[in-house]
């Protein structure tokens, strides 16, 4: 007979998986860095920074305020501890899944048209450029277009305006004929070879079967997410279907997995043999909206009842909840969010909008003041200004208020 859990057990599970059942060290070291990133796989890139860039976030919510130089030096200086690459989206990936990646890159799954293009219709231009960039690596598209001189950009596509270097150049670090060796202060990416990039050990481990490779990163996703659907399961690399499934009922068979029924969850999980099932979790701490605990938002709402959308693209007057709303979690609960901006001119922590969930418990406002202040005193700001919008709003600027 399947095994069957409670909605709070699978909660219960994830949280301890994705670590935030773990007390935060009193001071943060690169091993500690290194132990998050070992669990979670990667953290998530994205360009925006009204509050704080997303992949300095999650390493903030399981082990509270940190030194973000030592995610610096992790992506970017030797011994590294992560590479970029797309693994759910353009991420910090961990060194040792590397091997595994290389499915991706054999595959071209993901790859978008403008690079495939290039590289069909000009591979004298994917030589030359993979050439420059073993001459001059680091170096990012801008200095390398202005080396190599520009070719005509394609507009067929909104929102991008890339000469055909640096379609190149995606290809090349999409295939991994090059790496990113780091960002600069501008975001960019600075380019170089691999072998100059990664670790001697990473580059000398035997490249795997495809088979191989999904068994890794299928049975990474399950230590990381506890117990899982497969469709979770693809999405945490953003897998393809049938091999995910496949590497899935591999694992069931030499029981990595155990096939589960989760009360109020139509599809069926699988949990992971190492998954702990603590009988409480004492987490309180912001999400990034990009952190993978939630970033998968079906199973957001199946595992705490949070229906969560990122409202980045949405117009001002349509949006719910605001530009760049976190989830809070207290205890095992995601019980309010907010929208925050770091106001870096002011030294403010700005909380334009507030929302209580439904069955909140009444410390709310306290404890998420708190988790505020201590965010801010993070992002090196002074203090945290409310706003009026939201039913949580007027008790969390009493509270912000209320020496902590």
């Amino acid at each position: 007979m399947t095994p069957r859990l409670s909605a709070l057990q699978a909660r219960r599970i994830a949280l301890a998986a994705q670590g935030f059942t773990r007390p935060a060290p009193a001071e943060v070291r690169r091993e500690h860095v290194a132990r998050v990133a070992r669990r979670l796989g990667f953290f998530q890139i994205d360009s925006v920074n009204v509050l704080q860039r997303a992949h300095y976030l999650p390493l903030y919510s399981r082990l509270g305020p940190y030194d973000t130089d030592l995610l610096h030096r992790a992506a970017g200086r030797a011994p590294r501890l992560l590479f970029e690459y797309w693994a759910h989206e353009a991420a910090l990936v961990d060194v040792d899944l590397w091997p595994a990646m290389s499915h991706k890159m054999r595959s071209g799954r993901g790859m978008w048209g403008a690079m495939a293009r290039t590289a069909a219709e000009n591979p004298a231009l994917i030589d030359e450029v993979e050439a420059a960039v073993a001459r001059w690596g680091p170096i990012t598209a801008r200095e390398l277009e202005a080396r190599l001189g520009s070719q005509e950009r394609d507009r067929t596509h909104w929102g991008w305006n890339w000469s055909q270097t640096k379609q190149a150049l995606e290809y090349l670090f999409f295939v991994g004929r090059v790496s990113a060796a780091r960002r600069n202060a501008a975001f960019e990416r600075e380019y170089d070879l691999p072998e100059r990039v990664l670790p001697a050990r990473v580059m000398a481990m035997p490249e795997p079967s495809d088979e191989e490779a999904y068994l890794t990163l299928v049975g990474h996703a399950s230590r990381a997410l506890g117990v899982a659907t497969v469709q979770c399961l693809r999405d945490y690399f953003r897998l393809a279907p049938e091999p995910t499934a496949q590497a899935v009922q591999t694992l069931v068979a030499d029981g990595t997995l155990e096939p589960v029924t989760i009360d109020g969850w139509k599809r069926p999980a699988f949990l992971h043999a190492e998954a702990t099932r603590p009988r409480r979790v004492d987490a309180r701490t912001l999400l990034s909206p990009f952190d993978p605990l939630v970033f998968e938002r079906t199973r957001t709402e199946h595992l705490f009842g949070f229906r969560y959308r990122i409202e980045i693209y949405v117009p001002a007057p349509k949006r719910v909840h605001g530009y760049y709303v976190l989830p809070f979690l207290l205890g095992d609960r995601l019980v309010a969010r907010v929208d925050l901006k770091a106001d870096r001119a002011r030294g403010r922590l700005l909380v334009p909008g507030a929302f209580a969930e439904p069955d909140a418990p009444a410390s709310t406002a306290a404890e998420l003041a708190r988790e505020l202040h201590r965010m801010a005193g993070w992002l090196g700001l002074d203090g945290v200004e409310v706003g009026d919008r939201g039913d949580l709003a007027r008790r969390l600027a009493t509270e912000c208020a209320t020496p902590h």
